[in-house]
């Protein structure tokens, strides 16, 4: 086990405690408990398996989207998020190798003449997505013809959706299965249509960042190769996603 010198860790945690940023907007990485508000998932996991390895308590921080996330680990307010791997956060944030692959999907009307995901992307179509989340970033690449409406979080995706909101939505492929659930006459378009890679990520700003994003993917190979991160995903029953390659 790799361990961590002083200034990557002064670097790392300036205040003496591991802030760390949950997005709650993926429940493939977090969920909260609505009784009890405690906080629970694959990146609790991770994040207090971090803070064990370098001596420091965690202070668990949830944000509603990965977006709000980003931004708090931009102006310094927590010390470590786990977020999709986009190069458009990269400017700001350093990350380590993948743990997760998650799949993003499609979801339509069961009345909608779309049956695949190569018909989304003609003129007409509205595509609903959460503002900021790595499938915004990602559909905002790669979209030419269709339109994309953003919700406040990818958890209101399919609440716009149903309420008139454009004809196709678009996240977490879990997600969406789960808000079908809640809402008759929906299907899920065959397939996927990208793959997302989950990582930490920590703020460039900081002095040692590289230092301790090598450390810090140090301690992502070891989690995915001893079993923890299957584990995790195992004891949290995560469907929709796979340990990330080596």
């Amino acid at each position: 086990m790799k361990t961590i010198d002083q200034p990557t860790l002064s670097s790392f945690a300036p205040t003496g405690v591991l802030r760390v940023g949950i997005n709650l907007g993926n429940p493939v990485l977090a969920n909260e408990d609505p009784i009890s508000k405690n906080l629970y998932g694959v990146t609790i996991d991770i994040a207090n398996e971090i803070g064990k390895r370098i001596s420091l308590p965690v202070q668990l921080i949830p944000f509603k989207s990965a977006g709000a996330t980003v931004d708090a680990v931009k102006t310094g307010e927590i010390d470590l998020v786990f977020v999709a791997i986009d190069p458009v956060r990269g400017a700001d944030i350093s990350y380590t190798p993948a743990y997760i692959q998650i799949e993003g999907a499609y979801m339509v009307k069961v009345s909608s003449p779309l049956k695949t995901n190569d018909e989304v992307d003609a003129a007409g179509n509205e595509i609903v997505v959460g503002k900021g989340s790595a499938y915004d970033l990602y559909l905002t690449r790669e979209i030419k013809n269709a339109a994309l409406l953003r919700a406040a979080s990818s958890q209101t995706v399919i609440d716009d959706f149903m309420s008139g909101t454009g004809n196709v939505a678009a996240g977490v492929k879990q997600q969406l299965e789960s808000d079908a659930k809640r809402y008759p006459g929906l299907r899920m378009l065959p397939g996927r249509f990208m793959v997302i890679n989950q990582a930490i990520g920590i703020p460039k700003a900081r002095a040692n960042y590289e230092s301790t994003s090598a450390y810090l993917s140090n301690v992502i190979a070891e989690l995915k190769q001893s079993g923890f991160v299957a584990d995790a995903m195992k004891r949290h029953n995560i469907q929709g996603a796979k340990v990330a390659d080596q």
